[in-house]
């Protein structure tokens, strides 16, 4: 079943095997450079199905550091088409996660400070939000968007998925996850407007289906569009898996053909009860009820439990992260333990 492919519109997976998407904070002015090839390269050499490409802000004030990648203009495409080409040549499909920070931007790398709050005369820069609340104490107090400035989001989200196609890429991830802009509109934690955009379930979730459908309208028919979900806040009053559910079922009637089911992000004092594929249930539940595929991801580590949670119907995809930087070949080494073939490229065959 790991090693059994996956299709999504007219992109067949190798495997169900896939890349979590994991910030570098390596870019230069939003390029990708020799880390992202080699780093994204060697996992689509090490045998996964599919590799999502870290973050990519969709407006320069949408990173989280200046440090992240981005696709907000033309001579970004490059650097990221240059990695393409090497994925697509190892036999993974590529995938590009188009993200905006929102209130959780500017700050430093995490090995710097713990990512504390860059200030103007570091180059810190302006952080955008539903509300003016900033994430924590210390943080940049973000500037409501207006009418202007949520037409101006999708605009951003639309023209980074032309990039994104234009770059190669044969599928596209939307980040509504993690606290970051679009996960900042569902949750009541982040969001108190009073407008059309806030108060009720149908409010707050307006604009992630605005993107949505703006993005769909660009992104050829043929390849899928992915949108990672925070299933819950883990925080009473907060976003919860009852909406994420109702969310995903609305998503897939605007075109997303997957929901990658994680959690958290939007509060820094929630409390995440964290452990072996605990995030799982949340990929299970939204594929049964919303009648959607779904990829589960989070303290995934062995083949077997990967395996296992395919064959028993929780998702149609694992996404592994840390366990990926641990080790890049990591689908290589689980063919044997499930007793499937991996796909060894043949410069390393002698190796098996």
């Amino acid at each position: 079943m790991l090693f059994s492919p996956l299709a999504l519109r007219d992109l067949k997976l190798r495997n169900r095997i896939a890349v979590s998407p994991m910030c570098q904070y390596s870019a230069v002015d939003g390029r990708a450079g020799d880390w992202h090839l080699v780093h994204l390269g060697s996992r689509a050499v090490g045998g996964a199905g599919l590799v999502v490409f870290e973050a990519t802000a969709v407006e320069a004030r949408g990173r989280i550091s200046s440090s992240d990648l981005g696709l907000w203009e033309d001579g970004q495409i490059e650097p990221l088409a240059r990695i393409v080409r090497f994925v697509e040549a190892q036999g993974a499909a590529a995938c590009l996660q188009l993200a905006h920070a929102g209130r959780k931007g500017s700050v430093r790398p995490p090995w710097v400070e713990a990512g504390a709050p860059l200030g103007e005369e570091e180059g810190g820069f302006a952080v955008v939000g539903p509300s003016p609340i900033p994430f924590a104490p210390g943080h940049p107090v973000p500037s409501p968007l207006d009418a202007a400035g949520l037409a101006g989001i999708c605009r951003a989200f639309a023209d980074g998925a032309r990039r994104a196609r234009a770059a190669g890429f044969r599928a596209i991830e939307l980040h509504a996850a993690h606290g970051y802009l679009l996960h900042q509109f569902l949750s009541p934690l982040s969001n108190r407007r009073e407008d059309g955009y806030g108060g009720s379930f149908e409010g707050r979730t307006r604009l992630v289906r605005e993107v949505v459908a703006a993005v769909r309208e660009v992104w050829p028919e043929r390849f899928p569009l992915l949108l990672r979900l925070s299933a819950t806040d883990w925080v009473d009053g907060g976003w919860d898996l009852d909406a994420s559910v109702e969310l995903a079922r609305a998503l897939r009637g605007l075109g997303v053909d997957l929901i990658d089911a994680s959690s958290g992000g939007s509060s820094p004092s929630a409390q995440v009860k964290v452990g072996p594929g605990y995030q799982t249930a949340f990929a299970a539940r939204i594929r049964l009820e919303a009648g959607i595929a779904t990829g589960a991801v989070g303290m995934i580590t062995a083949p077997e439990q990967a395996e296992h949670i395919l064959r028993t119907g929780q998702a149609d995809l694992v996404l592994l992260a840390r366990e990926m930087l641990r080790d890049p070949y990591w689908a290589l080494h689980a063919g044997p333990r499930v007793h499937e073939e991996a796909p060894w490229p043949v410069q390393y065959l002698r190796a098996r």
